[in-house]
Parts: C-alpha cells; structure tokens; sequence
C-alpha cells in the first residue's frame, strides 16, 4: 500500500534567541503560537539572519509521509510553496528523505512555522501559512494520485472545504482509502457539520487524539473510539502517556504508550500515524500497526522537534521488524 499525504507544506525553523528583544521588535508574546502575517515574517527572517538556526520540511502530514519513507514505503506529498528559497530548500530536503514532492507552485514567499527559542528555553511560535492551504481541486490531477493506494489528509485542511470534499470524491473514484487526522479539537468545533457530512461517506481510518474525538463525539476516549468506529472502518484515538485505543468492526482494544517521560511533545501524533500505516501497508494486523505507530511516537517524544535524528532509524527498523515477525 504506497501512501500519498495532502497537508500545509510549512518550513520548520527553529531559532535560538540572544534576548527576547526580538520577540518585542516582531510583537510575539513570549510562550505563544500565533498566527502571523506576511509582513511579520519577513520581519522574522529579517531578524534570523545573524542567529544560530535549523531548518527541516515540516507540517503535519509530511512528518508523517517522511517517516513512512524512511521506514521504507513508498509516499508522496502534495503541497503549495512559493518561489522563494524557502521552497526550493523545502523540495530540496524532501526528495533526500524519499519522499516524492508534487508541489503546486505560488509567487511570493513560502509558508513556514519559525520557532523561537528564548535563552531560558520557553518557545514562541509564529506560523505564516502563505501559499500551503490555496490549493483547488482541479490543481490535484488523477496522474499525481494514481501510484498511490491510501491518500493521508490533515485536518487544518478543513478550511478549504472544496479542495478537501473534491480530493476526497477522487481518491474513491480511483479506489484510494482515505485517512484523515482530525488535526486539533478547535479545528472540530468549527467544522463540526463538513466532517459529519464527510467522514461517514468517505473516511475509512480516523485518527483523533482524545480532545478531538471528544469534541467530534462528546464522549469520553473508551466511548469515542466505539462511536467513531460505526462511522469508519478503523477508528484511532491516542490518549497520551495511557496509549492508543483502536477500534474496528466491532472490536475494540488498547496498546500501552512506548517511551519515558517526554521531553517534547511535538509530532508524536503524526509519528504515530507513521507507524499505524506503516504497518497496514506492511499488510499486518491493527494490533501490530499500532505497536508499531507507539514505537514511533516513543522515539519522537524523547527528543526536541518534530523529526527522529538519523541516527535513532537504524534502531527503530530492527525494533519494527521483530514487530513485524511476532504472531498477532
């Protein structure tokens, strides 16, 4: 099952500050996350120029696509940049973690999420979308989706509720599964009545974490994964440090969390999403998929940012082997 993602193609950039003077030139509150502007992120990468800084492509569906890739399926991922730098480094650093880009193409700078680091270590974030979520139907074509068996949403693409619903009737017209994250329960509230016209009619695998299905259901995570699961075919929940419960025509179970106490939380989900469909193109049964999606969110939560370091992976492929050849 070869995975194609359609997500917000956003630069992670993280900054360490000197002094938090450039919070107060660029009026970001200290420990915030905020949307900003095209004027204020020019300002910031104005500002970013002298300081000590990494940069990797980011957004929460192709954190997910890039570790796929590098456990050794095959994905692509679509996503809107613009003409600047930004964007031709985002490609750039895509195609060297096997993911192959089908990036639609703006004028103007590309969007990114810049975080900065103050020198007590307290994060701000300012998320500039840009071109990442004016995408239409008709830019998607049949030739892009194609090669791919399942198609991997994000849900901060509700915005765009045409692109979303008409990807969506393509992706069943060529016979694709469709996996949508639900993305943050805000996102939930707001789109209540497109998911509850979406999901039953063309959803199959429904990833929430607990705040979002409870917003989606209003049930607690035991009763939500039940309930979310007459509307799809597998349903998902992950509640933190407790694990992951799944749910599936009838059935319903629970896997431990993997990994200590988090030193960042950032990207566990979308790792895990990683790993759950890893396993089902893989071919392997819902328990070992979301063994395997809990060893990814184990490794991500136990470093700073949202992508595994290099050298963990050689580690992670033999854990996901022995996982692999256990009998369910």
């Amino acid at each position: 099952m070869n995975i194609i993602g359609l997500g917000n193609a956003l630069m992670d950039v993280l900054l360490r500050l000197e002094n938090d003077s450039v919070l107060q030139e660029l009026g970001l509150p200290k420990g915030v996350m905020e949307m900003i502007d095209e004027e204020q992120m020019r300002a910031i990468r104005k500002a970013q120029r002298h300081l000590e800084r990494s940069e990797a492509p980011g957004g929460s569906v192709c954190n997910t696509m890039r570790a796929i890739a590098l456990l050794g399926t095959p994905t692509g991922f679509i996503g809107k940049i613009g003409s600047d730098p930004v964007g031709r480094n985002y490609e750039q650093k895509l195609l060297e973690s096997g993911v192959t880009p089908y990036f639609l193409h703006s004028e103007g700078i590309s969007g990114s999420c810049t975080v900065l680091i103050s020198p007590d270590g307290e994060r701000t974030m300012g998320t500039f979308l840009g071109p990442a979520p004016d995408i239409s139907p008709e830019e998607i074509t049949d030739e892009m989706l194609r090669p791919y068996h399942c198609i991997y949403i994000e849900g901060y693409l509700l915005v765009n509720a045409t692109l979303v619903k008409g990807v969506m009737q393509q992706a069943k017209r060529l016979g694709m599964k469709i996996a949508l994250d639900l993305s943050n329960f805000n996102i939930v509230n707001t789109f209540r009545e497109l998911l509850d016209e979406i999901v039953p009619e063309y959803v199959d695998i429904l990833f929430s974490n607990e705040s979002e299905a409870n917003a989606y259901t209003g049930l607690q995570a035991e009763d939500a994964v039940k309930a979310l699961s007459e509307k799809v075919e597998i349903s998902l929940v992950t509640i933190g440090k407790n694990g992951i419960l799944v749910g599936s025509k009838g059935e319903y179970f629970h896997i431990p969390a993997e990994g200590g106490s988090p030193v960042d939380t950032t990207g566990a989900g979308d790792h895990f999403a990683a790993g759950f469909l890893y396993g089902l193109s893989r071919n392997v049964s819902l328990k070992q998929s979301a063994q395997i999606g809990s060893l990814l969110a184990g490794y991500i939560i136990s470093v700073v940012g949202a992508q595994i370091p290099d050298k963990y992976w050689q580690q992670i492929k033999l854990k996901v082997n022995t996982i692999l050849t256990e009998k369910d």
